[in-house]
């Protein structure tokens, strides 16, 4: 039942109790018992069909011990007590709906900002279309305050773009021309022009938004760990109630004790508290698919890392091109970025800025393919263009060139072109650590993390050099995107080493994303496979927000089982003072309430730092 529903039902309690009060003051006891009893039986079949209904999903509802109170009140005459209970019951399902909504109302933020309608330019006309309507290649007009519909690259002079809702960073971000420009983010400025580089469904933020309807649905380990427990705690109740029955003759003891027993803090504190860290980390940028993620992080013993644009900026700088066959140098870099425009990975986008600092024109590719981790080919001006590895090259049918020594050195990675089947060139580029990233593995450790590992493609003296910088425990070179799924196996095979956090940005990321208890995707660069396969999408270019999940992980983890623990043995204990006849069944549904209210509070504190 939502919010709303569970307030009416409180309201309709209190005003039952209330009317009960009055007429039992003016001696009209009998009259009393009346309205209290009535108010008890509406809730009774309200908790029913509440209860049957979390029955069929084969969860423990929390309303059953509430039911067994509220009919044993009524079986003994207790309509006073029964009323409280019902109050209580309405009061604590209302707490729980308010708590459940203020921990989602980040994720819920994300999802009320999604664009449904965008402006595409045709010409000098404008034409209002659905978002799901736009294509690749699509120039659409972004309106000051209007949410940015699909991926792109502005095609304007610049654009002020508020980033808030992704990346959690209040200050607007200045794009110049040829900048990719998420989905999601707001225009802060100007209105601008932009080249969509993806579909709405392929786009940043619809994949940010799967996410967040995947959190909203997603069930912790956990969680369904405490229903199962709820449903022994259950038997336990029942068993030390007719216990205190039978011991004493007394059946209201027996129903004091139902009264004080609740198992809220397993049903609901648990969940609160992880849904709280989940609503935490998206304010940080952190987008994670719910609950059961949070609780990976938080147990986590294991972090894998990816070299290029995770320990480093992702932002390649072009050292110099090398030109063959005769080609100039800037026609070489010209028709590499034109094609690499439709590319996601790293040094793709590091060769589309730096060949628009350069003033050169770049022309929209067709029927472009790529393969994560060898390169792409497609046609630029009618000319066959292929970019990437020797390897993707020479099963493109080029013969292997014969490169400069320079552009081979230790640190450097050469971009390969190919044109029309012959060499044209290589971009010699080199990626630098980034500044964060030794202190973010240092954080990772304070935070409980045992093992942290490089695993890269990248050659091993490349690989080492890097790894040393940031102070990893090992480095896994050379390795393949099969060859990183091996490596995620091999650790995850060792219980002391489990769970593992996988790190990555790139398409060549995603199997090994999927195959870790937790994959988090460094998204700030734009839409890949690898935001999709993942557990969580990191939308700020920062290394240091996975210590950071990691710590909320850990912290709302530690919030529900204390919340757990606490809320429990409060309970036990009131059971046992009921059992021997020092509370009543209506100071025990106060009491109990007072135990519910003070667990979803704690647990609500998983909502700040």
């Amino acid at each position: 039942m939502g919010l709303g529903h569970q307030r009416w039902l409180a309201a309709i309690a209190f005003a039952a109790i209330t009317i009960g009060g009055v007429l039992s003051l003016v001696g009209e006891s009998p009259a009393a018992d009346v309205a209290w009893g009535a108010c008890t039986a509406v809730m009774l079949a309200a908790a029913t069909w509440s209860a049957a209904r979390s029955l069929r999903h084969g969860d423990v509802g929390v309303d059953l011990i509430a039911m067994v109170a509220m009919g044993g009140a009524l079986a003994l005459g207790e309509y006073l007590a029964g009323a409280v209970i019902a109050l209580m019951l309405a009061g604590g399902n209302a707490l729980e709906a308010a708590a459940t909504s203020r921990a989602k109302r980040e994720l819920t933020a994300l999802l009320r900002a999604a664009p449904r309608i965008a402006h595409r330019r045709r010409g000098d006309v404008l034409e209002e279309v659905a978002v799901d309507d736009l294509v690749i290649g699509d120039v659409v007009s972004v309106r000051r305050g209007e949410v940015v519909p699909v991926d792109g690259v502005v095609i304007s002079a610049e654009a002020l773009v508020d980033e808030a809702t992704l990346t959690g960073e209040p200050l607007p971000v200045q794009h110049a021309r040829g900048s990719r420009v998420r989905s999601g983010s707001a225009n802060a400025g100007s209105p601008f022009d932009l080249r969509a580089t993806s579909s709405a469904a392929d786009s940043a933020y619809a994949g940010l938004v799967r996410l967040v309807k995947h959190a909203e649905q997603a069930r912790a380990p956990f969680v369904r760990l405490a229903d199962r427990y709820a449903a022994i705690f259950l038997a336990l109740t029942l068993l030390v109630a007719g216990a205190a029955w039978a011991l004493s003759g007394d059946a209201v003891r027996g129903l004091a004790v139902v009264v004080v027993a609740t198992p809220c803090p397993l049903i609901l504190a648990a969940p609160v508290a992880l849904i709280s860290g989940v609503s935490r980390a998206a304010r940080r940028g952190i987008i994670v698919k719910g609950g059961g993620a949070i609780e990976q992080l938080g147990a986590a013993r294991t972090v894998l890392l990816d070299k290029t644009g995770t320990i480093t900026t992702g932002v390649p700088a072009i050292e110099h091109v090398v030109a063959l066959d005769g080609m100039p140098d800037t026609e070489v870099v010209r028709l590499a970025a034109s094609l690499d425009q439709l590319s996601a990975h790293v040094m793709a986008e590091a060769l589309v800025h730096d060949a628009l600092a350069r003033g050169l024109d770049l022309s929209f590719p067709d029927n472009v393919v790529e393969r994560p981790g060898g390169g792409l080919e497609g046609r630029v001006d009618g000319r066959r263009v292929t970019v990437g590895s020797g390897t993707w090259l020479r099963e493109r049918g080029y013969a292997p060139p014969e490169l400069p020594a320079d552009a081979v050195l230790a640190g450097r990675a050469p971009m390969l072109v190919g044109v029309d089947g012959a060499i044209a060139g290589a971009v010699v580029m080199s990626d630098r650590v980034r500044p964060e990233a030794a202190d973010s593995v240092r954080r990772m450790r304070d935070a409980g993390i045992a093992h942290v590992a490089l695993v890269t493609g990248d050659r091993e003296d490349v690989a080492v050099e890097a790894g040393c910088a940031v102070g990893v425990d090992k480095v896994y070179a050379d390795q393949s995107p099969e060859a990183k799924l091996n490596v995620v196996r091999a650790v995850r095979s060792d219980e002391r080493l489990r769970p593992v956090v996988m790190v990555g940005d790139g398409v060549n990321d995603a199997p090994a994303l999927a195959l870790a208890d937790v994959g988090v995707a460094m998204g700030a660069s734009g839409a890949t496979v690898s935001s999709e396969t993942a557990d969580a999408v990191i939308t700020v270019d920062s290394v240091g927000r996975v210590a950071e999940a990691v710590a909320i992980g850990r912290r709302s983890l530690r919030i529900a089982r204390q919340s757990v623990l606490v809320g429990m043995g409060l309970s036990v204990v009131a059971m046992g003072v009921a059992a021997a006849g020092f509370i009543a069944p209506l100071g025990g549904a106060v009491l109990q309430e007072a135990i519910d209210v003070a667990v979803i509070l704690n647990a609500l504190r998983a909502l700040r730092g």
